[in-house]
């Protein structure tokens, strides 16, 4: 591990105005994944600015009806606490399946969006990355790929420079909620759309977000619907418990009766970011549950997919998945 600085900050305008002076700081909360990649060698921050004592620790409620999820509010205390758990089920189970209990109890929600790949390539300072060091090359392209993404991964040229993929799982949870994060930054307050937080590779596979240099997550904004009635939350992995997702599944449905008037899916493990795509979303809208139409949405929200060989499993899995999870939120089984 490279040798660093470390400075504690008292306040929102103290770290962002830290980190505005040293561009090569680092924030640092639960630092369940910064560490490993300091540790790695993957990164290596100048100086680590401490956030813990900024008071961004709480879940409130919003004007609109909504949760506000303070950027350094626990995993555990989010998945655990009433209101999520009572008005927002989808995100408490995407939390719950995701890590251990103990790196729930440090890793923070600011922290979980800013979460970088498991690609072992990445991790491997031996071998060419993209993601880690721009025109290097990807190793995972014609290597082992078991874990990687089979959607989002071309350029507008059709190039693939990187295949990696989003690990979180409350991420997807969010996408499908259609979140709102909030950030502060050297020209003051802003708020992004989730669907416009997490990036596709492109030409930058080295950036994972759309935060301008030095901005700081501050909180999540939950809407006030939670689709908490018809949800389901499905992981599909190699092990029961504390693996990444090979598939997982976001689906929230509204129902009358037995037609769907509203639907969100967003997919985990498949792509650089959790996928969503809207306008399969609507292909549900009017429709009456059942397995035949899921699966058409599920044909549609895999079109232009691709396997690498190791991975190309994931195009049957993801499919099968999709129907699974839409029929457990519409309660067919």
């Amino acid at each position: 591990m490279n040798s660093f600085a470390y400075t504690r900050a008292d306040g929102v305008t103290h770290a962002v105005s830290e980190r505005a002076d040293e561009p090569t700081a680092a924030f640092v909360a639960g630092g369940t994944n910064l560490i490993d990649l300091m540790k790695e060698n993957v990164a290596r921050p100048t100086r680590l600015i401490d956030i813990n004592r900024l008071p961004l620790a709480t879940i409130t409620d919003t004007e609109n009806g909504g949760l506000r999820l303070g950027a350094l509010v626990t995993n555990a205390d989010t998945a655990y606490n009433k209101k999520v758990a009572k008005n927002y089920p989808l995100l408490s189970e995407a939390i719950l399946a995701g890590a251990s209990a103990q790196l729930r109890n440090m890793a923070t929600d600011g922290g979980n969006l800013m979460q970088r790949t498991r690609c072992y390539y990445f991790y491997d300072l031996a071998t060419p990355c993209n993601k880690r060091e721009p025109g290097s090359g990807c190793s995972a392209i014609n290597g082992f790929n078991r874990i990687h993404a089979i959607l989002g991964t071309g350029t507008p040229t059709g190039e693939v420079q990187c295949i990696a993929t989003h690990p979180s799982d409350m991420c997807v949870a969010l996408a499908a909620l259609e979140a709102t994060v909030r950030v502060t930054g050297p020209d003051g307050d802003r708020t992004i759309p989730f669907a416009e937080f997490h990036r596709l590779p492109g030409d930058t596979p080295q950036l994972d977000n759309t935060l301008e240099a030095g901005e700081l997550i501050t909180a999540i904004d939950l809407p006030a619907n939670g689709f908490s009635k018809n949800y389901a939350y499905l992981k599909l992995r190699d092990r029961a418990s504390y693996a990444f997702a090979l598939v997982s599944v976001a689906a929230a449905l509204e129902l009358e009766g037995n037609t769907i008037t509203d639907a969100r899916i967003a997919l985990g493990g498949v792509a650089h970011k959790p996928w969503r795509r809207p306008e399969v979303e609507a292909m549900l809208h009017g429709k009456s549950v059942g397995n035949d139409v899921f699966q058409t949405v599920a044909d549609a929200l895999l079109d232009g997919a691709q396997g690498y060989g190791h991975n190309t499993f994931k195009l049957e899995l993801a499919k099968r998945a999709i129907v699974r999870a839409l029929s457990q939120a519409a309660k067919l089984n």
